[in-house]
């Protein structure tokens, strides 16, 4: 059993988080400033904790706040740990950019949902639904220890698996090589593409296609584009769509995008996403 103090308990991922871990075997401490985090709170049947109970009686503080806030609430919380604790983040970019404070007597540790996977072998409706994970669907989580003995990496990652079940696979990395798969791979490019096929989905309802065929046509060919492309299906593009391929990439895909994968475009990334905006929390 460890003592857990939950930071943003009433947000969207603390409620996840919060579901999972109420009920178990951890002593844990729920944190929400927020009105309407509390009423998330209240509506589980949670009592909000003090920051400052919670973050110098916790083994673990898990920060389930946006990237952009950690920076001022990791700032608040560091200080009251106890010497040898941990402090989890769910997202590798506040780490990446330096943000956090500098105490060599504590861990610092990063875990991540990858999400269920697009070709799953989810037999239950409910499972095929659960689209973010931690539900029902099986996923895998990505771990990193950004600073630590290797014993902490056992207790994170265990942890890490609590939050982000049912895990079927936890693939241990860096920091850094967590922020080249997030920002990096997979929104700076994956989400995009993903809204650029939505867009010329769109695009063809706008020239006329009716709405129904054009979702259906697309997300059909999606998916077995997407077998072909990752080597599920066991057969190759056809040689015309070899062609269209290629006239495409000519037409949208712009030369040297591999650049975004670099450390320096990732670290670009990053500074911008914790950018002070307007709707920082």
């Amino acid at each position: 059993m460890a003592i857990i103090a939950l930071i943003g308990a009433g947000g969207k991922m603390g409620g996840r988080i919060s579901d999972r871990l109420s009920g178990g075997s951890h002593q844990v401490y729920y944190v929400e400033n927020g009105e309407r985090g509390r009423a998330n709170m209240s509506a589980r049947g949670l009592t909000p904790s003090s920051l400052d109970e919670a973050a110098a009686s916790a083994d673990v503080v898990v920060l389930a706040v946006p990237d952009t806030a950690i920076r001022v609430v990791a700032s608040q919380a560091v200080p009251l740990m106890k010497s040898g604790a941990m402090l989890m983040l769910l997202d590798p970019a506040a780490a990446y950019a330096g943000h956090l404070p500098e105490r060599e007597d504590i861990a610092y540790f990063v875990a991540h949902p990858c999400h269920p996977p697009v070709f799953g072998d989810e037999d239950d409706p409910e499972a095929r639904r659960d689209f973010f994970g931690g539900i029902k669907a099986k996923q895998a989580i990505v771990c990193a220890l950004m600073q630590g003995e290797e014993a902490d990496y056992a207790r994170g990652e265990a942890l890490g698996r609590e939050i982000y079940a049912p895990v079927m696979r936890s693939h241990r990395m860096t920091v850094e090589q967590m922020a080249t798969l997030e920002p990096g791979m997979a929104e700076t490019i994956g989400a995009s593409a993903a809204m650029f096929l939505r867009g010329a989905m769109d695009e063809a309802i706008r020239r006329g296609v009716p709405a129904e065929a054009a979702r259906d046509f697309m997300l059909g060919h999606i998916h077995i584009e997407l077998a072909i492309a990752f080597g599920e299906a066991g057969n190759p593009f056809s040689d015309a769509c070899q062609v269209a391929m290629a006239y495409g990439r000519e037409a949208w895909l712009k030369p040297g995008w591999e650049r975004l994968l670099s450390p320096e475009s990732v670290r670009e990334q990053v500074d911008i996403m914790l950018a002070p905006r307007g709707d920082a929390v």
